[in-house]
């Protein structure tokens, strides 16, 4: 009787071991996904009508070659950004990302593509 108490007890230990891994294994793919959408969008990117720039650096979001950069924070598919904290947000949001092209939809709901 002890054998299957000790079998029991055994499944139970790498079930339980299993899912630690599966769960760090989330929060690594998680985390790593997040990051390489920053990555992405960090640079200087041109409209494909060549009328508008864009340059996003770690902490500022410039448009037009403006003197000022906004400040930025990403919440899932959308950029939001700030001048000097101030609110409301205005919100851009990533329709389409790789390392050369960027689709943003605009505040006016109008999307604009990018191209590095």
């Amino acid at each position: 009787m002890s054998g299957v108490y000790y079998f029991s007890y055994d499944l139970v230990m790498k079930r339980y071991i299993l899912s630690l891994y599966a769960g760090f294994a989330l929060i690594l793919s998680v985390t790593a996904c997040s990051d390489s959408v920053k990555t992405k969008l960090k640079g200087s990117w041109r409209s494909k009508d060549g009328l508008t720039r864009l340059n996003i650096t770690e902490k500022g979001f410039i448009m037009d070659d403006e003197a000022f950069a906004e400040e930025y924070f990403l919440k899932g598919d959308t950029i939001f950004t700030s001048f000097q904290g101030n609110q409301p947000y205005t919100s851009f949001i990533v329709q389409k990302l790789d390392d050369h092209y960027l689709k943003l939809l605009g505040p006016d709901s109008v999307a604009i593509e990018y191209g590095r």
